[in-house]
């Protein structure tokens, strides 16, 4: 499992039952386009761009307790920073492969 529901469960409480499932449904459409965004900004050598997507990723993945997902996204933010893109590119799979680890995650708990 990659989710703490812990984390899940105080953003539920803190938001409502009801909109829960509208930012579950927020991040579910965000994130793929996040992970292309990732994608063609490595094919353009664009740092800058992989490095905000890998931000809001990070961001939006921490939001829902999926913290082993926010912490790769975390690392390829760095990597882009420090303009490291082939590095960030080699870790983009295994990103790639938590992230629908967590989308499946967290369609399960949709009420």
């Amino acid at each position: 499992m990659e989710l703490d529901m812990r984390v899940y469960e105080e953003l539920k409480q803190a938001t409502g039952a009801d909109f829960i499932d509208e930012l579950v449904d927020t991040y579910l459409d965000d994130a793929p386009r996040l992970m292309q965004e990732l994608k063609s900004s490595l094919e353009a050598q664009d740092a800058e761009t992989f490095r905000r997507a890998a931000h809001s990723l990070k961001s939006n993945s921490a939001t829902f307790g999926a913290n082993g997902l926010s912490g790769m996204a975390r690392e390829l933010e760095m990597l882009a920073r420090d303009n490291k893109l082939p590095e960030a590119a080699a870790r983009l799979p295994a990103v790639e492969e938590a992230l629908h680890v967590v989308e499946a995650e967290l369609k399960g708990l949709r009420a």
